[in-house]
């Protein structure tokens, strides 16, 4: 019961990890927070729906007040500062007025997650709890059933955005690489694989445990763009094991 309590503490604030896609995915601490918050807020598109409230959409309450952040997907204008500070101010203003807050982020929040954003803004003024939740590289491991690292092997996360140079650099310390950001440089991506011999080392996931998931080998894959939610993992070894 104590937990309960904590969890609708009048003008508390949550930065929520909802998971990659997979509602059954949804920690027990984060289920009950989302449906017990007064207010719901997460990140959105310009145009279009939200991914993170889709995910926990069939957990929502109808006494729930919603309000999505729109944000700009343009990498020139990210992070939109303006936005940001935008919407702390109205997480805040809620909070001030005894409203409990709920801001969900997908897989976990301080995991390349939006939320950090608010957090920078949020912190100064008050207390905020994270709440982590399941992310995309642990989730692609398990859909692509490869497990991370073993021993004292090193795992290197690597932006697919960087330049070529930066990324072989990256790689040549890296046991597990694991390229996030994919999208328009799956092409670069392939060619850089394939130059420091690990390309056919490398397996492709893409909406790792939405309904349209994809997994391949990367050598099957023939594209050179992929979606949004797509990673690239190589081991050095083929495998951790």
């Amino acid at each position: 019961m104590a937990r309960g309590k904590e969890m609708t503490e009048p003008g508390k604030i949550w930065g929520v990890g909802v998971g990659p896609g997979d509602p059954e995915l949804l920690t027990l601490k984060a289920h009950r927070i989302i449906t017990t918050a007064d207010v719901v807020a997460y990140p959105a598109p310009n145009n279009g729906n939200s991914v993170a409230r889709s995910i926990v959409a069939d957990y929502l309450k109808d006494n729930q007040t919603e309000f999505a952040i729109r944000i700009s997907m343009d990498p020139a204008q990210f992070p939109p500062r303006d936005i940001y500070q935008r919407a702390a101010d109205d997480i805040f203003a809620h909070s001030e007025e005894g409203r409990s807050v709920a801001v969900l982020c997908e897989g976990d929040p301080f995991f390349y997650g939006s939320f950090m954003y608010l957090f920078e803004r949020l912190a100064i003024r008050k207390s905020v709890e994270i709440v982590p939740g399941v992310s995309s590289m642990t989730a692609s491991a398990a859909a692509l059933q490869i497990p991370l690292a073993s021993r004292n092997d090193v795992i290197s996360v690597i932006p697919a955005t960087l330049d070529a140079s930066e990324i072989k650099e990256r790689l040549k310390t890296a046991d597990m690489a694991i390229f996030i950001k994919v999208g328009r440089h799956l092409g670069k991506i392939k060619t850089i694989l394939d130059e420091v011999g690990l390309f056919d080392k490398a397996n492709y996931i893409e909406r790792a445990t939405m309904q349209a998931e994809k997994t391949s080998s990367l050598a099957d894959i023939v594209e050179d763009t992929a979606p949004y939610f797509s990673i690239i993992m190589a081991h050095r070894r083929g495998a951790a094991l």
